[in-house]
């Protein structure tokens, strides 16, 4: 088992260094663990796997940028939920602590992977929404889905790399250093620097989101001033604003569900954490799950083509399911009359 130096507050757990920080100690707190993740990690996975197959399955839908980012939030949540329940799970609640260093920083950096990718794709959508807003008539072609691509390729390498960095080396084993009172083997330095990196992601997307408001405010106000040259443009600016406001939704929902993490992991880096807020930011992480699985809820009940999409999908799924049930009744009744004859 790797060693390493531990935080001072749990320098009083007796084993190896990785079950210091298994910090649920009842039946109770562990159930409750394994009953928020199996929920919100199943429902998560469903939700999102049926957003991708409504994208990828539509040809209208699947050729806009807008959906493509849209897309890579699905997939990141996907991943995220499958990586984090699986560890989480493993690790909090069957108390499994076996396996190796490495084996864990690439549990954890799948974890940190896919919520960088998650967050980031959220910033790819409000910049493309930004240039939607803000530059209309240039926007086919300055977002083509040939730059959509080469930017989520850009996002996942980055967000991978950084992830990986505690795998690759940057950990507190190899550097002799201050480990992290939240996660073993982390290095304290990185985990200060992975927090900053997400704080200016979340900065940018607040600060694109807050301009996409602004300009959306003001298309309502032109349309309401001229009703009469209502048309396509419009259209389209409804459109713009309606998908605006979702993403804010969006926003507003991932900022809800990991501010109390991002502020415990802040507070780690300037203060010693009791085992009661150790126990507190374990239960805290469940809400990325939370997230991640309301996420695609506000797609289905605010973007009108993914709502059609999934009507028509529900559509052809009780035509199939009525076919199903009057078939063995139309059999029956067709041997019926073949023996009475």
């Amino acid at each position: 088992m790797d060693t390493c130096k531990v935080p001072a507050n749990a320098s009083k757990c007796s084993g190896s260094t990785m079950e210091c920080f298994m910090v649920l100690s009842t039946q109770a707190q562990k159930i409750s663990i394994g009953i928020l993740c199996g929920l919100f990690g199943t429902m998560c996975v469903f939700e999102n796997s049926l957003v991708l197959y409504l994208i990828f399955s539509s040809p209208g839908i699947r050729k806009k940028p807008s959906y493509l980012f849209i897309g890579s939030l699905a997939l990141a949540d996907i991943l995220a939920s499958i990586i984090f329940v699986c560890s989480f799970v493993n690790f909090h609640v069957f108390n499994k602590a076996g396996f190796s260093k490495e084996v864990f920083l690439l549990q954890l950096g799948g974890v940190n992977t896919s919520f960088s990718a998650s967050l980031s794709s959220l910033l790819l959508t409000a910049l493309d929404r930004y240039i939607s807003i803000s530059r209309p008539s240039e926007y086919k072609l300055l977002m083509t889905r040939k730059r959509a691509w080469t930017a989520l390729a850009v996002l996942w390498v980055t967000c991978a790399t950084i992830a990986c960095l505690p795998l690759l080396g940057w950990n507190c084993c190899v550097l002799d250093s201050v480990c992290s009172e939240l996660f073993p083997f982390v290095d304290d330095n990185y985990q200060s620097g992975w927090v900053c990196f997400i704080m200016v992601l979340l900065g940018c997307i607040v600060y694109a989101y807050a301009h996409v408001l602004w300009r959306a405010r003001q298309h309502v106000a032109y349309m309401e001033k001229h009703q009469a040259q209502v048309g396509k443009q419009n259209t389209r600016m409804r459109m713009d604003v309606m998908l605006a406001k979702t993403l804010v939704m969006v926003l507003a929902v991932l900022m809800l569900c990991w501010s109390p993490v991002l502020v415990l992991m802040i507070y780690s880096i300037f203060a010693r954490l009791s085992d009661h807020l150790r126990k507190v930011f374990a239960f805290c992480s469940t809400l990325c799950l939370l997230n991640s699985m309301v996420n695609p809820i506000i797609y289905a009940l605010r973007s009108k083509e993914l709502f059609s999409s999934l009507r028509r999908v529900f559509s052809h799924f009780r035509r199939q399911l009525k076919v199903t049930e009057e078939s063995p009744e139309a059999e029956s009744t067709h041997k019926s009359s073949v023996i009475e004859t």
